[in-house]
């Protein structure tokens, strides 16, 4: 077996407030403030959680599900580009209505309580033309991204727009914004000039123009000032930190981020292969380090991210899918470094609209229409495996931030040296706060299979004590999973001297307090908890040993079970333990201010006490656990029964939806679709499975979809199309994969022509997957 050591005596940073013009008050008197390490509501430590939503790619109708989809998740903030070229295409000309209505969308976020941070740009690059800058900019007379007059003139226009659009919806109002973030990777990255590049291959300056530091930071100033002066007042302003850009916390709170996937880097013709990125190393960020090498002082400045890889579009040159994996190792990667403020890009997907005078108003390298990003919520409204493992994190940040936001990360000697080759190597890390804290492993890299680690322990070297996790059985963690293990914890007033299960969430029901906890994929459960304050202990199925003034716990590692603790002074305690299955269909929710627990594996939307239930079947399954939440399931149907478990069937008529096809030519075909069919439906999602490069849905002429085929299938919202054109047929066309291409052009006369060996092109299977929606 193999033991790990880690010197936890070291001296910690002291935590004081900071930012003091980064602060706010809203009608009720709550407060937003910060300090060096977290930012507080009401003087309490608050972990803000971030899931990006671009609500102009997304239709307005359905946004309202969307924002409590995303509120389920446990994000509790949303924040959402303003793309300039979406309001103002034609200079003059501001569309605020349908899904351009940021007015409507910030009042949606409010209804339910989640609060939002405005990206105003003006550039904001996002994958979008000219990275959000109209056109007819290019044809002013001047510099932009830079503190040029005229072009300072037509931002602080467009600002005054936003401003009226939201006016009476900041924090200091009683509306959910509390943040506003000024211009996008300032001084960092620029984007194509979609109008020239391609022939000129010219573009949008990054904002340098060989000019000051001073100047720089003089221009976020401006920038500020011309959103305070159009009504955008809030406690916080943000701007994106890293690459050099310029965020100063004189002005605002930078913000960071890291992606381990990176489609822009085959603009470079000579790049062939993806490398293994470094993302997936721990690291200390009150320090310099990669990707984090700050222009301040960074042990006064809060670390907050507002850029995590929650996903990444394809690009032309780089397709890919994305390991669902990566995105919870990415969380715990930068929370276990000492962040407080998690931020991913995106958390759900969307589709560029098309221009009114400009078709297509997305990125030359990128799909036309889709910017499905491959999120933790796709461009459709699916769920993917990441928003379930997410969820259960959140959850965590949620219950336990007031014990969590204190503690600051140590690193065990050489952890920020290991290769990211190297996955032998175990990586771990440690957040304490005096003698209690969390242990991170992750045996997550990406580009690289990371094996299981088996038969390890480790061992905490602390002021008062020396602690080594477990003491029974070992330690081992199956390959691609991360995970979060709990030390010297208060439960209750009782010490957990170690889990080897990780958190999920606490709520108290009857005087007796509930915790949940879930096995890390090939993880042995063991708790262990000092004896002195318990007076019995029973488990529903494991062992329970007790040595000196320690009991030591072994739930059963193939289902749930449940922990019941009586301590000394009559307080019962529960502790549930689910595998990690049970976890990823864990959901918490409040119902008439009372809270519920269930397991599903299809999402669970709460809105005002109502319970829905999405699916892409007409039968769903939810269990409750021991009795917890059985008055949610009294109209429903029992199908078995356990201890713990109590099981119930739902059940709609079956629908589907019939097509027939016709054949236009290679990789072409019509589709006649029922749409009537569709009408007690929620969704219907068209897939397509097929070989090719890209994938064209047309209806009446007009692009509705577009895929770079990565190898998944292509999944098109067929509501959104039968909504706008209800007797439309669906024309595919797949563009082919060519071999050995040449384009020839050495006729002595004006003509160029393609010569290629095989064109690989075929439709190999369409079918429509129906998604209900039960009401509970």
């Amino acid at each position: 077996m193999k033991n790990y050591q880690i010197n936890l005596k070291k001296e910690l940073n002291s935590i004081y407030p900071t930012l003091e013009h980064l602060q706010g008050v809203n009608p009720n008197g709550e407060h937003i403030s910060f300090t060096n390490h977290y930012m507080m509501k009401d003087e309490k430590p608050f972990f803000g959680i971030c899931g990006e939503f671009h609500f102009s790619r997304y239709d307005f109708h359905k946004w309202e599900d969307e924002i409590v989809k995303m509120k389920m998740a446990g994000i509790n903030i949303i924040p959402t580009y303003i793309i300039w070229n979406h309001h103002e295409e034609i200079k003059g000309q501001f569309r605020w209505d349908g899904s351009f209505n940021i007015r409507y969308f910030v009042e949606l976020c409010k209804k339910h309580q989640v609060e939002v941070i405005l990206r105003i740009g003006p550039f904001v690059h996002g994958e979008a033309r000219n990275g959000g800058l109209p056109d007819w900019l290019y044809g002013e007379p001047c510099n932009v991204r830079s503190n040029d007059e005229r072009y300072l003139f037509y931002v602080k226009r467009y600002y005054q727009e936003i401003g009226n659009q939201v006016r009476g919806l900041f924090y200091k109002d009683g509306g959910p914004i509390i943040g506003v973030q000024l211009d996008n990777e300032y001084c960092h990255a620029g984007a194509p000039w979609e109008m020239t590049t391609g022939t000129s291959n010219e573009w949008i300056n990054n904002g340098s123009y060989d000019t000051s530091v001073e100047e720089h930071h003089h221009h976020i100033e401006i920038l500020k000032e011309f959103a305070i002066e159009a009504g955008m007042i809030a406690p916080i302003y943000t701007g994106t930190g890293w690459g050099g850009a310029q965020a100063s916390p004189d002005t605002v709170l930078p913000l960071w981020g890291g992606y381990a996937f990176w489609p822009w880097i085959f603009y470079d013709e000579s790049i062939k292969e993806h490398p293994v990125t470094p993302e997936f190393i721990y690291r200390n960020y009150r320090k310099p380090t990669y990707n984090f090498e700050p222009t301040y002082d960074p042990t006064t400045v809060p670390f907050a991210c507002c850029e995590m890889g929650g996903g990444m579009t394809v690009f032309y040159k780089y397709r890919f899918q994305l390991p669902y994996h990566s995105v919870e190792a990415m969380a715990n990667i930068k929370v276990a470094g000492g962040c407080n403020f998690v931020g991913y890009y995106v958390f759900h997907g969307g589709s560029n609209p098309l221009g009114l005078k400009t078709p297509y108003l997305n990125e030359n390298a990128t799909p036309k229409i889709s910017y499905d990003y491959q999120a933790a919520i796709g461009e459709f409204g699916q769920v993917r495996e990441s928003y379930a493992r997410l969820k259960r994190l959140h959850y965590f940040f949620n219950s336990f931030q007031k014990e969590f936001c204190p503690t600051q990360t140590i690193l065990p000697e050489g952890a920020e040296d290991i290769l990211p080759t190297d996955v032998e190597q175990l990586r771990y890390a440690v957040r304490i706060d005096k003698n209690k804290g969390f242990i991170f492993i992750n045996n997550y890299q990406d580009h690289l299979v990371s094996p299981d680690k088996n038969d390890f322990n480790l061992t905490l070297s602390l002021s008062d004590e020396t602690l080594t996790i477990p003491k029974k059985n070992n330690l081992s963690l199956a390959s691609e999973e991360s995970c979060i293990l709990p030390f010297n914890l208060t439960l209750a007033g009782l010490t957990l001297k170690y889990a080897t299960t990780q958190l999920i969430t606490k709520f108290a029901k009857d005087d007796v307090e509930n915790y949940f906890f879930f096995m890390p994929q090939g993880m042995k459960p063991e708790y262990c908890f000092v004896n002195d304050s318990i007076s019995n202990i029973e488990i529903s199925q494991g062992t329970i040993i007790k040595e000196n003034n320690k009991l030591f716990i072994e739930p059963i590692s193939t289902d749930l079970s449940k922990l019941v603790i009586t301590t000394v002074s009559g307080k019962i305690i529960n502790i549930y333990t689910l595998t990690n299955y049970q976890s990823l269909n864990f959901w918490k929710f409040e119902v008439a201010g009372d809270t519920k627990v269930l397991l599903s594996e299809n999402p669970i939307l709460v809105d005002n006490d109502n319970i829905r239930v999405e699916a892409n079947t007409n039968a769903i399954i939810i269990q409750t656990i021991d009795g917890l939440t059985d008055d949610l399931m009294r109209n429903i149907c029992k199908i078995d029964e356990t201890d713990l478990l109590k099981t119930y069937k739902f059940t709609k008529s079956a629908k589907s939806i019939p097509f027939t096809t016709e054949k236009i030519g290679k990789g072409k075909v019509l589709l006649h679709i029922d749409y009537a069919n569709m009408r007690d439906l929620k969704e219907a999602i068209l897939k397509i499975d097929y070989q090719g490069d890209i994938g064209y849905a047309f209806v009446n002429n007009e692009l509705v979809a577009d895929n770079f085929n990565n190898g998944a299938s292509w999944e098109i919202g067929l509501d959104n199309i039968y909504r706008k054109i209800p007797n439309g047929d669906i024309y595919i066309s797949i563009s082919p994969l060519k071999e050995n291409q040449v384009i020839k052009s050495d006729s002595p006369m004006a003509a160029r022509s393609e010569e290629t060996s095989n064109e690989i092109v075929s439709i190999d299977k369409i079918s429509i997957e129906a998604i209900y929606e039960f009401i509970l």
